[in-house]
């Protein structure tokens, strides 16, 4: 769809948003587009860059992506934005839609100086960072609820969660790293020049704020995959211990099934023959299997420890006592 707006006297906007193939044609024939450059326009995976051609000068941005298109609300990604500059007018080119673009298409900014069209391209891009820092905000906050809930259960479906949030992070990363490497080819390339100083702050100011996003995007992922490295050790440790357990019960019922197998031999054992040798011979497995239990636990093992440790400590009290006396 492709809409003539107008932002300020000196030039005409025109912006392509959803566009299909006829709004392709229309941009291609009517506006003097190359194909190529609309092409890497359309390419999800197309990075930041500045080129001069004859006629115009294009820069292709990247943006938010819109969060209502967004099935998953934990994935976040961004889209490419082609901006071509005409003497006389803007033409963006946007293959899906972005709170970015609705906010100057319903002059939602304050402040932004897009009285010329190089002063709204770094509108665009300043915009563009503080909607990214906006993002990262969220999906920090998500992450934290996500943690709790690790907390107290985990399950697969957290863990899912934490990988679709990291994935977001490394698309939010990419995306914030290609916008400083054309910000800082704007400042320095002589075929983009600003008109005043107010913009020449501007500008300042945006290369800021996406090395403030480029921060919040890296400490996140940082953080993030200490954390998921963390539950994975604690799940480990969760399986070992289950393991454990499980070793100690089949050891236990070892011991019982040593004796009865012994007695149910086809020979004669002494006190077969009594009615009681039933019951002394299941109180004997259970305290057999009592006492293998108490013996291959943690309590006794820790009960070792300690009596050897206190022993250590009873030698090396005496060992000073008797160097004192010496």
């Amino acid at each position: 769809m492709i809409t003539i707006r107008n932002t300020s006297d000196k030039y005409t906007w025109i912006d392509a948003r959803d566009i299909n193939r006829d709004d392709i044609s229309v941009l291609s024939e009517d506006y003097a587009i190359s194909s190529e450059l609309l092409a890497d326009i359309l390419d999800q995976d197309e990075q930041s860059r500045m080129e001069k051609e004859d006629d115009y000068l294009a820069f292709i941005v990247r943006i938010p992506r819109d969060e209502e298109d967004e099935e998953n609300p934990l994935t976040r990604n961004a889209v490419p934005l082609g901006i071509v500059l005409y003497p006389d007018k803007v033409i963006t080119i946007c293959q899906g839609d972005s709170v970015v673009l609705e906010d100057f298409a319903r002059s939602r900014f304050r402040q932004y100086p897009v009285d010329t069209k190089e002063g709204f391209v770094i509108s665009i891009l300043g915009r563009s960072a503080l909607v990214f820092i906006r993002i990262l905000k969220y999906i920090n906050r998500q992450k934290d609820l996500v943690e709790e809930q690790l907390h107290k259960s985990v399950m697969n479906y957290e863990l899912i969660q934490l990988l679709e949030i990291q994935k977001s992070l490394v698309y939010l990363t990419t995306s914030l790293t290609s916008n400083e490497m054309l910000l800082e080819k704007m400042v320095k390339s002589p075929i983009f020049k600003l008109n005043n100083e107010d913009e020449t702050d501007f500008l300042d100011d945006v290369i800021t704020d996406n090395k403030q996003a480029i921060a919040m995007a890296n400490i996140y992922s940082d953080i993030l995959t200490g954390t998921m490295d963390a539950f994975a050790s604690v799940i480990g440790n969760n399986m070992n211990v289950i393991m454990k357990r499980l070793t100690l019960i089949s050891l236990a019922l070892m011991f019982p099934t040593f004796i009865t197998g012994f007695f149910g031999m086809n020979i004669h054992i002494p006190g077969t023959d009594s009615p009681w040798a039933w019951l002394v011979l299941a109180f004997a497995c259970l305290m057999v299997a009592i006492i293998g239990s108490y013996i291959i636990s943690d309590r006794h093992n820790s009960t070792l420890i300690k009596a050897n440790i206190g022993e250590a400590k009873k030698r090396k009290r005496q060992a000073k006592v008797k160097g004192k006396r010496l």
